[in-house]
């Protein structure tokens, strides 16, 4: 294997790591808030559709960028935005109807979801080496949910699995477009969840506290967060890029224990380790195999 792929390939996991470290915030600053999920959600939608539509438009080329995505690709551009607007209301709905841990610990199943997407869409087949991590990794997350499934709701769960689904898929969708526009995808996404929650929003309990979470999330740590991770793909397989969706189940936990001195369990911690773990399965062996051959 040449330098050249695997730098390439090494950039592709660095973004992938570093936008689900920042995506992890979203539960901190959903529980700062302390508002409803839709309400969240809305706050959140109005500052990354600010941000990343300011993003888009300034930037050397941008609106012709957007047009020629527009043109050439317009399911694919706003699929791309549906399936991120799905995402994220059913991540910050669920955060509000269910504990911190119970949300970011299935989410830690991304891979999975996103594995399975990319083989039946894509016939995208993981490296053995991948598909152990994912195995390991189904192994810490199960390891975490255990006893914990359902507490204290099941509905929020449930939401939160369809948030891994919509999640795969739309990994799915970056890895077969590599060229769609990420930030006009990324701001017609924000503006398809701002204008789907507006209807719901509960304008009297909008205070000082709401509009600072819902503004830290929104303007900065979200948007950086999902530019970074969409351009993983790029990069790297589907399935290689999921596998750092576990990184916001620890780094979420981590939030949540220092903020709201929610201590984890000891499986939890167990959990997050044999994740850990499995990512440097995935990645290990080729770094490896690339400092044998230099």
């Amino acid at each position: 294997m040449s330098n050249q792929p695997q730098s390439l390939r090494v950039r592709g996991w660095l973004l992938a790591a570093a936008g689900m470290l920042f995506v992890s915030t979203d539960s901190l600053f959903v529980r700062l808030g302390e508002g409803s999920g839709a309400t969240m959600a809305f706050l959140m939608a109005c500052g990354s559709t600010l941000s990343l539509g300011l993003a888009a438009i300034l930037r050397p080329g941008g609106r012709a960028a957007f047009r020629h995505s527009l043109l050439t690709t317009p399911r694919a551009i706003l699929l791309a935005a549906v399936l991120g607007a799905a995402t994220q209301f059913s991540f910050i709905v669920a955060v509000t109807r269910t504990s911190v841990a119970n949300v970011v610990v299935i989410v830690g199943a991304s891979p999975i979801a996103a594995a399975i997407a990319a083989f039946l869409l894509l016939r995208e087949r993981p490296e053995r080496r991948v598909l152990w991590a994912i195995v390991v990794t189904a192994i810490g997350i199960g390891a975490t949910m255990s006893g914990s499934l359902g507490s204290p709701s099941l509905g929020g769960d449930v939401v939160a699995v369809v948030a891994i689904c919509a999640f795969g898929l739309s990994i799915v969708v970056w890895r077969k477009h590599p060229d769609l526009d990420r930030p006009s995808a990324l701001a017609l996404g924000s503006l398809v969840m701002a204008i789907a929650t507006l209807p719901v929003v509960e304008w009297s309990s909008i205070d000082l506290r709401m509009l600072l979470a819902g503004g830290a999330m929104g303007l900065i740590a979200n948007p950086l967060g999902r530019m970074l991770y969409t351009a993983a793909p790029r990069y790297v397989p589907t399935a290689e890029v999921a596998l750092f969706a576990p990184v916001e189940t620890v780094a979420a936990t981590v939030w949540a224990w220092w903020a709201f001195a929610e201590v984890p369990a000891a499986r939890t911690i167990i959990g997050g380790v044999i994740v850990l773990a499995a990512i440097g399965l995935a990645t290990w062996p080729e770094a490896a195999t690339t400092t044998a051959d230099s």
